[in-house]
């Protein structure tokens, strides 16, 4: 039994195929918890939540698929290549080269968890300057006595 999920009986001979719990694993090998059926009701008439739930079926079944996991982890791996290098390329211009370069970091995390913790540190590095910002604003602020909302 694995997190509540009952083994499946062992198949003999043939190709291996992927573990029958790869539906409902995430990219860091963590299970992914689905929505209670309520949310999933209440969720069910917006586009949003709809499309994650059909990009969640369509990784399921990629997943399922050993044949095709590896074009597809290839697939992934250059188009996160190809925004990073875009990104890297108008670092120097004016504009958003590095939000492109992250986005193109945050790509290859969807299937490599190298990047997916890297994506994680920079998300957490960013959320920091945010909160160190909006102090330093409030600080000015009283300092100054002008509502920080105002500045």
């Amino acid at each position: 039994m694995f997190l509540g999920i009952p083994a499946e009986p062992r198949r003999t001979g043939g190709i291996p195929r992927a573990p029958f719990y790869a539906g409902i694993m995430s990219t860091s090998g963590y299970p992914v918890v689905a929505p209670s059926p309520q949310r999933a009701r209440a969720e069910s008439g917006r586009f949003w939540p709809r499309l994650r739930a059909a990009l969640g079926r369509s990784r399921a079944w990629i997943h399922r698929h050993p044949n095709v996991r590896a074009p597809y982890r290839v697939l992934v791996a250059l188009a996160g290549a190809t925004v990073i290098v875009i990104g890297l390329i108008l670092v120097p211009l004016p504009g958003p080269g590095w939000l492109i370069v992250f986005v193109g970091v945050a790509m290859l995390g969807t299937e490599f968890p190298a990047a997916q913790r890297l994506t994680r540190t920079v998300q957490r590095l960013a959320r920091r300057v945010r909160v160190a910002w909006r102090a330093r604003r409030a600080r000015q602020a009283a300092r100054s006595g002008v509502p920080a909302s105002a500045v």
